[in-house]
C-alpha cells in the first residue's frame, strides 16, 4: 500500500526539545501539536495555573502563526490538568484566546504530566493552509 503522505514539521521559536519530537506536524491541511507552558529557555513557567494556561496558549498562538494560521483554525483542544480546581481558571484564560463557535473540546484531569512541575498541557488539532 503506498500512501501519499505531506508531513512537515512547523518550524518555530519555540525551545528546542531535547526530546524526540517537533512542536507542531502538519499533514493533509491539519495541524497537530501538544503545547506545554514553558518560556524560552525551555523552563516551566512560575505563577501558578493562570500564568502557565498563558503560556501555554501563547505559544500554541505562536505555533499557529508559524503555520500560516490562527487561533481561529483550531479544530479540537484536549486540556490535561492535574487538579480539577485547576479548570475554572483555565476556562477564564481560554476564553480570551477563543471566540464563538469554539473548537470541540474534552478537559481531562490526570495524576501528572511529564514535567512535575507542569500543571496543563494542550493537545490542539487545527485547520492549515496545504
Amino acid at each position: 500500500m503506498t500512501t501519499h503522505s505531506t508531513k512537515q514539521a512547523v518550524k518555530t521559536s519555540l525551545y528546542a526539545s531535547k526530546s524526540p519530537l517537533e512542536w507542531a506536524i502538519t499533514n493533509n491541511g491539519t495541524l497537530y501539536t501538544a503545547q506545554i507552558p514553558i518560556d524560552e529557555n525551555g523552563e516551566v513557567v512560575a505563577g501558578g495555573i493562570e500564568a502557565q494556561t498563558r503560556q501555554t496558549l501563547d505559544n500554541l498562538k505562536h505555533t499557529l502563526e508559524c503555520a500560516n494560521s490562527s487561533m481561529d483554525a483550531v479544530l479540537q483542544v484536549l486540556i490535561y490538568v492535574t487538579d480539577r480546581d485547576y479548570l475554572k481558571t483555565v476556562n477564564q484564560v481560554y476564553a480570551e484566546y477563543f471566540t464563538a463557535p469554539f473548537p470541540n473540546r474534552a478537559a481531562l484531569v490526570i495524576s501528572g504530566l511529564a514535567r512535575e512541575e507542569m500543571l496543563v498541557e494542550l493537545v490542539v488539532y487545527a485547520a492549515v493552509p496545504q
